[in-house]
């Protein structure tokens, strides 16, 4: 069925829990993984004619960067490998992360895209995060959208 599935993360609680659904799907197609993190891009401050001592380089951002996508894939990878598949990450830097999402699907020949939406009580169960959304937009392939569910403690 799928071959290559691709998990995008944002290192964020929700992320890694569908993640996670994502890679145990995979298990189930004996799938290769692949892993996306995109960073956003660097901004030069605007707002004054020098940049201030303590705000970072470009080089600085961008291996901090790196260095959270790394962490964030890890998450993806450590779960690949506990599960036997072959796991590939890539770390990228745009203000559009959805279109690189359905870029790097399409460049690494990926066959589904798996990924998260918030889960949201009230109002907001009924809208998918926007990243997502604009990826289900600008996407030829299937893309699985794992409802992730904010948990409830009394």
């Amino acid at each position: 069925m799928y071959q290559k599935i691709l998990i995008p993360t944002d290192g964020s609680d929700f992320s890694n829990t569908a993640a996670q659904a994502g890679v145990e799907f995979a298990r189930q197609l004996n799938a290769e993984v692949m892993g996306i993190y995109v960073a956003p891009e660097y901004q030069y401050p605007i707002y004054v004619e020098i940049i201030p001592p303590s705000y970072p380089s470009e080089e600085e951002y961008m291996a901090s960067m790196r260095q959270a996508g790394e962490k964030y894939l890890q998450t993806i990878q450590t779960a690949a490998d506990a599960a036997g598949l072959q796991f590939t990450g890539l770390i990228e830097f745009a203000d559009t992360p959805a279109k690189n999402i359905a870029q790097a699907a399409q460049k690494n020949h990926c066959d589904l895209i798996f990924m998260g939406s918030h889960g949201r009580g009230g109002w907001g169960q009924l809208i998918l995060g926007s990243v997502t959304a604009k990826v289900l937009s600008l996407c030829r392939i299937p893309v699985l959208v794992y409802r992730v569910e904010k948990s409830s403690t009394p």
